[in-house]
């Protein structure tokens, strides 16, 4: 298929059609309204269905209602909206229901700015609602990489039955890139007779289906717990994914940045390389599961000195690196998170006060 110059919001709305979504619920909010109003035309024209809720509160429960009945279903959003549908992904992962969320973020705490920013990494990491729940997530660099993960959302939420988070930026929503649409990424949804709230008739059964998150005797609770951490261990086992760059050189420094960012970092190991000195990159493909092993690895390599964390945020990923790297190197932290993305030629100079 040719490739199509598109706007990484529109993208990620006809990703999501082609990936067999048919319900999309939202609420505007910048930088993330284009996907609603690309999808308010192309739903009807694939028989979907495309409701503005009252409120993000109100949309989260229109995904969570959704997904119950076992439809591919969709929203996307944007920091503060995030925070408001945060309670219903709680909800959606205790009852264990396939949804897709996108948050394109904007500049925080509070309103902040519509900028392009990455301070949602604990949000969408660390479980931005209550209980003891975690979301699979995915951090594309650009518009290809947002498609691709966009249909793979799909079919990992059905697999684990749970919400998925594609976690990108303002800029990836807002700027336009070649891309194509993998006929490979298109999967019919996974059996869901067994649990959806699709109706005895329409699945001709005499069981009914309960859809819950509500769990009064203890040990019913514990074991739905238990159920929900042995999805995150397998997880990890099986979803992680990850790039490394220029990490087959005696590098000095190990640079572990994701999204719009690590575009900004190749870019300077680029230029850097060009004048004889050798940096890596770790680039983490899910936030969670984090790339744990490889990050160890490429931190613990024999002619690597140190490693630098480089976000958009104030240091929200650089813990996990820290968790990751377990003493055996020093871990420095660079970022700014006032819109302003940082250039390529003040990464270079932050890399070489650390040579």
């Amino acid at each position: 298929m040719a490739k199509v110059l598109m706007k990484g919001n529109e993208a990620i709305g006809e990703a999501a059609i082609r990936a067999g979504c048919k319900n999309y619920f939202a609420y505007p909010i910048t930088p993330q309204s284009e996907v609603a109003e690309y999808l308010v035309k192309r739903m009807p024209e694939v028989g979907g269905v495309f409701l503005q809720g009252e409120s993000e509160v109100a949309v989260g429960y229109m995904i969570f209602g959704a997904a119950g009945c076992g439809e591919r279903v969709m929203t996307t959003s944007s920091s503060p909206g995030i925070s408001l549908m945060s309670e219903a992904i709680s909800y959606i992962a205790a009852a264990q229901v396939p949804a897709v969320f996108v948050n394109i973020m904007r500049g925080g705490p509070g309103l902040g700015g519509i900028l392009p920013s990455q301070a949602d990494y604990f949000q969408a990491t660390k479980g931005g609602g209550h209980g003891d729940y975690r979301l699979l997530v995915l951090a594309p660099e650009g518009v290809q990489e947002a498609v691709e993960m966009t249909m793979k959302a799909f079919s990992l939420a059905e697999k684990y039955r749970g919400p998925v988070m594609i976690l990108g930026d303002g800029l990836i929503g807002q700027m336009m890139e070649p891309v194509e649409f993998p006929d490979d990424l298109k999967t019919e949804p996974s059996n869901k007779d067994d649990w959806a709230t699709s109706g005895m008739d329409k699945r001709k059964s005499k069981k009914r289906n309960l859809v819950k998150s509500l769990f009064l005797d203890p040990k019913e609770l514990n074991d739905n717990n238990l159920a929900l951490k042995a999805k995150y261990e397998q997880m990890k086992k099986e979803e992680v994914l990850y790039e490394g760059y220029n990490t087959d050189t005696d590098y000095k420094v190990l640079i572990v940045s994701y999204g719009t960012m690590s575009r900004v970092c190749k870019t300077s190991i680029d230029i850097m390389k060009n004048e004889g000195i050798e940096i890596g990159l770790l680039r983490p493909r899910t936030l969670f599961p984090f790339p744990e092993q490889a990050v160890f690895n490429a931190a613990t390599k024999e002619s690597c000195k140190s490693v630098i964390s480089i976000e958009m945020s104030m240091g929200q990923m650089v813990e996990d690196v820290e968790r990751c790297v377990k003493g055996r190197r020093e871990v420095d932290f660079y970022g700014e998170c006032g819109g302003d993305i940082p250039t390529p030629e003040k990464i270079i100079q932050v890399i070489k006060a650390l040579l």
